[in-house]
């Protein structure tokens, strides 16, 4: 097995080739040198890519280019006589992007049907629509490829990812968004737009608003955002079961759903309020106690 070191900031140029009996082999000379950088394109096989990926400096680069320049580049590389045509080039592509054979490789690289099953292991995608190869070169080294955080996200990075993960639990007909609450690195909440616990989901027709339905003009919008979310879900443990909350007003719209997120099962008003219908209705809705004190009458 064969394996490029890269010991210099001009990797490509610059490497020495290496050869191991076999990629267990491999492994533990680049895990004990793990500092150095190395390129290999001999793991040819999702198990092998597999079996190398555990390891966390390893990153998983994918390279391509379109057909048709594939096509020109590999006819430029064989003889006249052993060149060959487009639709045969296109038909083994076919072959190695469609085949059902995922352990088999096509001129020594990993088929593209096994390379579908490793899609989720891969840190850096390359298109290499370049004419030259300093052209190639010149752009690779712009990319950092080396930078640590391609294998271990930083802080930032991280939970911006998880920010974004988490706004794909959004339902709002508006648009998806996602928060993360944390304190000292350490997660206290997520949360994502969307109507509030128990209430029709703004995808079902839960938000008139953001459904631009007939009810839109005369009702505010009933989505909490990703970030009330996140707060009133930090909140909620310290809300507890059974929890009442008195206003000496009818809460409104943007109160009420913050009050039914946040973990509260009783809501006890005395003065009346413009949009006491609504609340109301959502108060319900969400399985929510909604009564009006009227304290005795003074003699």
């Amino acid at each position: 097995m064969n394996s490029p070191v890269t010991p210099s900031p001009s990797p490509i140029a610059n490497s020495q080739l290496m050869t191991f009996n076999s990629p267990a082999s491999l492994l533990d000379h680049v895990t004990q040198e793990w500092r150095s950088n190395f390129v290999t394109v001999d793991l040819d096989t999702p198990k092998l890519v597999n079996f190398f990926s555990r390891r966390p400096f390893f990153m998983l680069t994918h390279v391509d280019a379109p057909l048709f320049l594939r096509y020109n580049r590999s006819n430029r590389h064989l003889h006249s006589i052993n060149a060959t045509s487009l639709e045969n080039f296109v038909r083994q592509n076919d072959q190695a992007a469609f085949g059902t054979d995922e352990s088999t490789s096509v001129q020594g690289h990993l088929s593209c049907s096994g390379f579908r099953t490793l899609r989720h292991l891969i840190k850096l995608s390359i298109v290499n629509s370049f004419q030259t190869i300093s052209e190639l070169h010149t752009y690779l080294d712009s990319l950092d490829m080396t930078n640590l955080e391609r294998l271990r996200p930083q802080w930032d990075t991280y939970f911006m990812t998880l920010a974004d993960l988490a706004s794909q639990r959004s339902n709002c007909m508006k648009r998806r968004v996602g928060a993360i609450l944390v304190k000292e690195n350490r997660i206290v909440a997520t949360g994502y737009n969307g109507t509030p616990r128990g209430v029709t989901n703004c995808n079902e027709g839960g938000c008139p608003r953001c459904n631009r339905t007939s009810a839109a003009d005369i009702l505010e919008c009933l989505c909490l955002h990703a970030e009330e979310n996140a707060l009133l879900e930090a909140g909620r443990d310290r809300v507890g079961k059974n929890a009442i909350i008195y206003c000496n007003t009818c809460p409104c719209l943007k109160c009420t759903i913050k009050i039914i997120q946040s973990g509260v099962t009783r809501v006890v008003y005395n003065l009346s309020y413009k949009v006491d219908e609504a609340s109301a209705k959502l108060f319900k809705e969400a399985g929510i106690e909604l009564s009006r004190h009227t304290p005795p009458p003074e003699a």
